[in-house]
């Protein structure tokens, strides 16, 4: 998925950047995650990976999740959210000096644009991305796709993120 333009825009910001920031949002199942690892597999040294699964605040939660991205991105750490109790988890720290993906839906507004260096939107049809995030998440996201999916085309419409992305991929 590492395309030739996505490579030679993460060796400029290797090169540019003291600590690069790379956001990548799409729909679920768009294939965010697996671009984010390989990235990270990709990368020379270590990488800050934080999907948004992490610390978006319940099914209801994706709009109070994407308004913490850029305090994510400038902070040292986020408390994490707690999927199985419903409630807040454990805080976790992030190295300000490692290069930092996060990726979700939601990763990308216009306020967090304004604090990355590189923004990537993946595009993929919703029966192939439903398809795809049930495999991987099964009843449990079955069960939540409606509600979510309507948060989505609610984020895709306040802050249009393909608009803002430097990139549009295939997922």
């Amino acid at each position: 998925m590492l395309t030739q333009s996505l490579r030679r825009q993460l060796a400029e910001l290797r090169s540019a950047s003291a600590r690069p920031v790379i956001l990548i949002d799409g729909g679920a199942g768009s294939g965010k995650t697996t671009l984010a690892a390989e990235i990270a597999d990709d990368w020379p040294g270590k990488v800050e990976v934080v999907g948004l699964d992490e610390l978006y605040p319940g099914w209801q939660g994706l709009a109070r999740g994407s308004a913490l991205v850029p305090r994510l991105i400038t902070g040292s750490g986020f408390t994490t959210w707690d999927w199985a109790h419903g409630r807040p988890g454990p805080r976790r720290s992030l190295n300000r000096s490692l290069p930092l993906v996060v990726e979700g839906c939601g990763a990308l507004t216009e306020a967090s644009r304004a604090v990355a260096n590189l923004a990537i939107w993946m595009e993929l049809d919703e029966p192939l991305r439903r398809r795809r995030a049930l495999a991987r998440d099964g009843a449990v996201f079955a069960s939540h796709w409606d509600e979510w999916a309507a948060q989505e085309v609610a984020h895709w419409q306040d802050h249009r993120p393909w608009l803002l992305a430097d990139l549009v991929l295939p997922g």
